[in-house]
């Protein structure tokens, strides 16, 4: 059994799906019914006793900064190159701390903080059951481990959610296929996911930590949020009033 010593929250992207809304604001600091969606993360960290918390920054960098005054433990990472470059490129400037680790994108809502457990057995993903077809990232386990993930989704599997958990032994190997790929092979317009369940999948085993529907929202365009905040709803196409 292994156990969550640290988290690291990918928060570099500069949330263009999201736009006009996100050309002052960073998308993780986008209040949503008047909490900001980093702050339910950073909240259910630290419920769960995970202090030591990496936030990775880039676009308006600037703003993240009170949240080392406001949430004692964490710590900001520089990614100089969001811009040019995929996520890939954030959990790579943030690789020294992948050893018994939680990674999270910062752009997700918790509303059930129990699902950040610290406690694990095999490294793998938050996940949630559905019947209905979706174009997230869908992946099928078989027994305890996930054997395939589709990128266009599908029906009848198990959607992928960005909250992952990596063993002291898994963390050492992705830091491996990380500076492999970013450094030696330049590759560097992936996800970071790639890595293991496209890259390298015959070298880890990872598994699912089962989520009901709800208990982490991912917001991932300007519809989606204004669906969850109506507030939001006069900057959809058409609606515009400027930002």
């Amino acid at each position: 059994m292994s156990k969550v010593e640290r988290a690291i929250i990918m928060a570099a992207g500069n949330g263009a799906r999201m736009y006009p809304v996100t050309r002052r604001v960073p998308k993780p600091l986008v209040r949503v019914g008047g909490v900001r969606m980093i702050d339910t993360i950073l909240r259910g960290l630290r419920e769960n006793g995970i202090l030591e918390i990496y936030v990775v920054v880039g676009y308006l960098k600037e703003q993240f900064e009170p949240l080392v005054r406001d949430y004692p433990g964490v710590k900001l990472i520089e990614n100089p190159c969001y811009a040019e470059c995929n996520n890939i490129s954030s959990l790579y400037a943030a690789r020294e701390y992948l050893e018994d680790v939680m990674i999270l994108d910062g752009d997700q809502i918790i509303r059930r903080p129990e699902v950040l457990f610290r406690e694990f057995g095999r490294s793998g993903y938050q996940a949630v059951w559905t019947d209905a077809p979706t174009a997230e990232w869908l992946l099928t386990v078989e027994g305890e481990r996930i054997v395939s993930c589709s990128r266009s989704g599908g029906a009848g599997g198990w959607q992928l959610f960005s909250v992952s958990r990596w063993n002291k032994e898994d963390g050492r190997r992705l830091k491996g296929h990380l500076e492999t790929e970013f450094e030696q092979k330049r590759n560097r317009q992936i996800y970071w996911d790639d890595i293991a369940l496209f890259r390298y999948p015959e070298e880890y085993r990872l598994g699912i930590f089962e989520m009901k529907p709800g208990d982490v929202l991912e917001v991932d365009s300007l519809a989606e949020l204004a669906a969850l905040d109506s507030g939001y709803e006069k900057y959809l196409p058409g609606r515009r009033e400027g930002f």
